[in-house]
């Protein structure tokens, strides 16, 4: 995610469902240094392993996702440039593109601001995620779940590029939304 500019730094998550619970990368670690035995098991009940490193700050909501979605088997949360901007602007993306689809509806939808790391900030993410696959987050960035890590890692890649283009057709002026019959065969 670091190389491609979705997760700048050591911004951003990843988890993947396992056993009872999760496994999750840790917190403020660098991609590029991290190895297997860095990633943090968070059991169902949000317990940590003991003796391991810090979990994410966002753990919250990654295990709130997989409490509420069955169909969730990874989740992918970065920063990339676009989708934060937009998340920052307080924008969703409608449908502008049919490709906006690929997050399960006919927009991108925009989560509540929360912050950072806390419960409030889980239940606005699954509120907001009720018929979506990925949504941006009020002043943070975007989150994608899906049924492996590289489909999830894909779906957000989408939502950056997505983003991206939203933001350009802002700056030509008229945005012309698909309607919703439109979006209803596209889906």
């Amino acid at each position: 995610m670091s190389l491609e500019g979705l997760s700048p730094v050591r911004s951003g998550n990843v988890s993947a469902r396992f056993s009872d619970g999760m496994l999750i990368t840790p917190t403020a670690m660098a991609y590029s240094v991290m190895t297997a035995d860095d990633v943090v098991f968070i059991d169902a009940e949000g317990a940590p392993q003991r003796g391991g490193r810090a979990p994410s700050s966002e753990w919250h909501f990654h295990l709130a996702i997989y409490g509420a979605k069955a169909e969730a088997r990874a989740v992918v949360h970065c920063h990339s440039t676009s989708a934060t901007a937009l998340a920052c602007a307080r924008k969703s993306i409608p449908a502008f593109h049919y490709m906006v689809a690929v997050a399960g509806g006919q927009d991108i939808p925009l989560a509540p601001y929360a912050t950072f790391g806390t419960p409030e900030l889980a239940q606005a993410v699954v509120a907001t995620l009720k018929d979506r696959r990925a949504c941006l987050l009020a002043n943070h960035g975007q989150i994608a779940f899906g049924e492996t890590l590289e489909a999830t890692l894909d779906l957000a890649r989408e939502v950056e590029a997505l983003a991206a283009q939203y933001i350009a057709v802002l700056q030509l002026g008229a945005v012309h939304i698909l309607d919703d019959e439109e979006m209803g065969i596209v889906l």
